[in-house]
């Protein structure tokens, strides 16, 4: 068995023998891929990815590979460039195998595909490439970039090319990732979203922002906003609020991500919002209400909604202060 590579958390192993019987020697539950010939186990926290040696031929551009049993020379033939084809042998005495040169390009700083037909084979190796390029410091080889143009990411489905910006977003490095996609043209990134994925990470390090939005899904909306939720994200960040309780029917109906969004454009208020004023709280409910003579409906709903304003804006702060607000706001007609 060979060691292929392995990254913070991750390990991966090529193996001539059978994947899934490997990952059962491991001691844990493993998950098995018979389409590709490939398990994974987690071991003590770490994701072992071991697969059988193959090679692979695609039926058209953009395809998912059809695969066979091969040998190791093969397998590392098949991959996306020079530096992650390098194996480490793990039987008998420890042995660098590097047949494309990859050591050699780490060391000179460059990025390598192995042959010339690699992105048209599969357009998301150009999404790889960022992802390489940014986690390792490296720049694209010059036949590389110039073969790089050619990835027509339109040939493979949007689940793929999602799952590949989700991999790259998922890294330190995503930010410059993305950096380069958007010089490069690639995926629909334009020149701001690294600055927004920047600005995502600032804000998710306060608790608040953490436990109210998806960290996985702020950095997608970073990478490529809808159009939809551009423009209630830029009408957002235009107001603000001159009272606590208006900031919060500001913010009624819109998602988690699109409010950190617009924290992001500008809507600094948005922090008093999320640690504050969203746990602002009654203690009376609809029942107090109806106990003390409001008839159910729509009074009942109005008298709360007063209630809650004036306590948000500081204007009472015991619950017969919100009874008698609520009994007030009720009555009216």
């Amino acid at each position: 068995m060979n060691g292929v590579q392995r990254s913070s958390g991750h390990a991966e192993f090529v193996t001539d023998g059978d994947a899934a019987a490997v990952a059962a020697l491991l001691g844990a539950e493993s998950r098995a891929h018979e389409r590709f010939g490939t398990a994974s186990v987690d071991v003590g926290g770490i994701r072992v990815d071991i697969a059988a040696a193959r090679r692979e031929t695609y039926p058209h551009p953009g395809a998912l590979p059809e695969v066979e049993p091969a040998s190791l020379a093969d397998d590392l033939a098949r991959r996306d460039f020079t530096v992650n084809a390098m194996a480490l042998s793990l039987s008998g005495q420890a042995e660098l195998i590097d047949p494309h040169g990859g050591r050699a390009d780490l060391e000179a700083g460059i990025l390598r595909v192995l042959h010339p037909g690699s992105f048209a084979d599969d357009p998301t190796r150009a999404l790889r490439a960022a992802r390489y390029a940014a986690r390792l410091g490296v720049e694209l080889e010059p036949e590389t970039a110039t073969l790089l143009q050619s990835a027509d990411l339109g040939a493979v489905s949007a689940d793929r090319v999602n799952a590949e910006l989700g991999r790259l977003l998922a890294e330190e490095s995503g930010p410059l990732a993305l950096e380069l996609l958007a010089m490069w043209g690639l995926a629909g990134i334009d020149d701001g979203a690294a600055d927004r994925a920047r600005a995502v990470r600032e804000r998710l390090a306060d608790p608040a922002w953490a436990e109210l939005v998806d960290g996985a899904e702020a950095m997608s909306e970073a990478a490529r906003p809808g159009e939809g939720a551009r423009r209630a994200v830029a009408a957002l960040a235009r107001k603000t609020p001159e009272q606590p309780s208006e900031g919060v029917g500001l913010v009624a109906g819109i998602r988690p991500v699109d409010l950190l969004m617009a924290r992001i454009a500008g809507a600094e208020w948005l922090d008093e919002w999320v640690r504050e004023w969203r746990d602002v709280s009654l203690a009376i409910d609809g029942d107090d209400l109806m106990e003390a003579g409001v008839a159910q409906g729509p009074a009942v709903g109005r008298g709360l909604d007063a209630a809650l304003a004036a306590r948000l804006d500081g204007e009472i702060s015991s619950r017969d202060e919100e009874l008698r607000v609520a009994l007030a706001a009720a009555a009216e007609t």
